[in-house]
C-alpha cells in the first residue's frame, strides 16, 4: 500500500483528525477495568486472571512499537493505520467469540495478543507524518495524537458500562458488547485510514528554515550502550507501573475502598471514576509536558516520582475515609502517568539529540511492556491473596500501595543519576552533517 500523497491545496489540518480517529479508538485499552468485574463473575475468574488481556495488550503494544517502527516508516501511515484497524478490531471480534463460548483463552488471545499488535502499530502510526506536516509545531501536532490515546477511555468507559447495563453482564452480554466495540472502532478508524495523507514535500512555516541539529547527537545503537538510556528506562518503567496499577483496576478498586462505608460506590459511579482518570491522563500529557519546557525534564520527573509517592501514601493512609482525597490522589497519579509518556521523548532529545530519537524512543517503550505486566500483577495478585486471607475493603491494597511507593523511589533515584552523555558516544561531526544533508535532500 503506497503512502497517499496530498494533492495541491490539501489542508494539513485534516491530518490531526485522522490521527485522532486511531488514537481515540485504541485508547479504549484504558477502560479495560470496566470489563473486569463482569468477566470475573461470568467466567469465574480471579482479579489476576481478568487482568491478563490488558497486560498482554500492553506487552504487545511496547514490542510492536519497538520493532515495527521501521515498517511504519517504510510503508507509510495508511498501511500502519490499516494494520492497526484490522488487528484492533479483530481482537474485539475474537474476544466476542471467546465470551460467547465461555473460552477465556480466546479473549486473552484476541484482546491481548492480536489487539495489542494493533495498539502498538496504531500508537506510532501518525507521529512521523504529523511532524512532516507541522515542522513549525511538532510538539503541538504529536501532542494531539498522544492526548487522544490518553483520552480514549473518556469515551469508552461510560459507553462500555452502558452497553453492559443494556445487554447484561453475563457472558452473552459481554460478547455482544465486544462485538459492538469491534465493529464500531473499525468504522471510526477507517475514517483515519481514508483521510490521512503525506506531504509531497515537508511544508515550512513562512520565514522559517529547517535548522540542522545542534548539540550532541547519538545513534540508537550507541544510546542503548549508555547508562543514561537505562536510567530513563527505569524511570519510565517505574512511573508507568505506578499509574497503570491504579488504571487497570480502577473500577473495582474504588468500589472496594468504600464498600464498607455508608456511601458505597455504584457501578455507574465507578465507570465515571475511570472516565475521570482518563481525563487526568489526557490533561497530564499536555499540561505537565508543557511545564517541563519551563522547569526542565529532570525537575518534572522529580515531581512525577516524588509527589506520586506522596499521593500513594495519602491514599493508603486516609483514602478509605475520604472520597475526595482518594479521587484527587488517583487523578494526580494518573496525570503524572500521562505526563511521563509525553515528556520522555523530549528528555531523550535533550540527552541524545534528534539524530535517531524516534528509534531510541521505540526501544525505550519496552519499559512500558514490562510495566504493563508489573502494575496489574502487583495490585491484582496481592488483592487476591489478601481476599483469600479474609481481608476486604481498602486493606486489600495496603501492601501493593507500599510496593508502588518503593518503585517510585527507585525511579526517583534513577532520575537523579542521569547525566549528560559522554562524548565518546556522540556521532562524529562529518557523519552527522552528511546525514542531515541526506535527510534534507530526501524531503525536498
Amino acid at each position: 500500500m503506497s503512502p497517499p500523497v496530498a494533492p495541491p491545496g490539501w489542508s494539513r489540518w485534516l491530518v490531526p483528525p485522522a490521527a485522532l480517529s486511531v488514537h481515540l479508538s485504541i485508547g479504549q485499552a484504558y477502560a479495560w477495568s470496566v470489563f473486569k468485574p463482569p468477566l470475573e463473575s461470568a467466567l469465574g475468574l480471579s482479579g489476576t486472571q481478568s487482568a491478563l488481556p490488558f497486560q498482554l495488550g500492553i506487552v504487545m503494544l511496547g514490542l510492536s512499537a519497538a520493532f515495527g517502527g521501521t515498517l511504519v516508516e517504510r510503508n507509510g501511515p495508511r498501511w500502519a493505520m490499516t494494520v492497526a484497524l484490522v488487528c484492533f478490531s479483530s481482537g474485539f471480534l475474537l474476544s466476542a467469540l471467546g465470551a460467547a463460548v465461555e473460552q477465556y483463552w480466546l479473549i486473552v488471545l484476541g484482546y491481548g495478543f492480536v489487539g495489542g499488535i494493533g495498539l502498538g502499530i496504531g500508537y506510532i502510526s501518525p507521529v512521523s507524518t504529523l511532524i512532516k506536516w507541522f515542522p513549525d509545531r511538532p510538539g503541538m501536532a504529536t501532542g494531539i495524537a498522544i492526548m487522544g490515546f490518553g483520552g480514549g477511555a473518556l469515551i469508552a468507559s461510560p459507553w462500555s458500562a452502558q452497553m453492559l447495563e443494556s445487554f447484561g453482564s453475563d457472558s452473552s452480554g459481554i460478547a455482544l458488547a465486544f462485538l459492538v466495540h469491534g465493529l464500531s472502532y473499525a468504522v471510526f478508524m477507517l475514517l483515519g485510514v481514508l483521510l490521512v495523507r503525506v506531504p509531497s514535500s515537508a511544508p515550512q512555516a513562512p520565514g522559517t528554515e529547517r535548522p540542522a541539529p545542534t548539540g550532541p547527537q547519538v545513534s540508537a545503537n550507541q544510546a542503548i550502550r549508555t547508562p543514561q538510556f537505562w536510567c530513563l528506562w527505569i524511570v519510565l518503567c517505574m512511573n508507568v507501573t505506578a499509574g497503570i496499577g491504579i488504571l487497570e483496576k480502577a473500577a473495582p478498586m474504588i468500589k472496594d475502598f468504600f464498600a464498607d462505608t455508608s456511601t458505597p460506590v455504584s457501578v455507574t459511579a465507578a465507570a465515571g471514576f475511570v472516565a475521570l482518570l482518563s481525563a487526568a491522563n489526557m490533561a497530564g500529557r499536555i499540561g505537565w509536558s508543557s511545564t517541563s519546557d519551563l522547569i526542565g525534564r529532570k525537575n518534572i520527573y522529580r515531581v512525577y516520582l516524588g509527589v506520586g509517592a506522596l499521593m500513594y501514601a495519602l491514599i493508603a493512609l486516609f483514602g478509605d475515609s475520604s472520597k475526595p482525597l482518594f479521587v484527587l490522589g488517583a487523578l494526580v497519579i494518573l496525570s503524572f502517568y500521562g505526563g511521563g509518556f509525553a515528556t520522555i521523548p523530549a528528555y531523550l532529545k535533550d540527552l541524545f539529540g534528534t539524530y535517531q530519537v524516534g528509534a531510541i524512543h521505540g526501544r525505550l517503550l519496552t519499559a512500558w511492556s514490562l510495566a504493563g505486566v508489573l502494575g496489574p500483577l502487583i495490585v491484582n495478585w496481592i488483592a487476591d491473596r489478601q481476599e483469600e486471607a479474609g481481608r476486604h475493603g481498602a486493606s486489600l491494597y495496603g501492601l501493593s500501595f507500599a510496593i508502588m511507593i518503593g518503585l517510585l523511589v527507585v525511579g526517583f533515584v534513577a532520575n537523579e543519576l542521569v547525566r549528560p552523555v559522554h562524548p565518546r558516544h556522540h556521532i562524529p561531526a562529518p557523519r552527522e552533517a552528511a546525514h542531515v544533508r541526506r535527510q534534507q535532500s530526501e524531503s525536498a
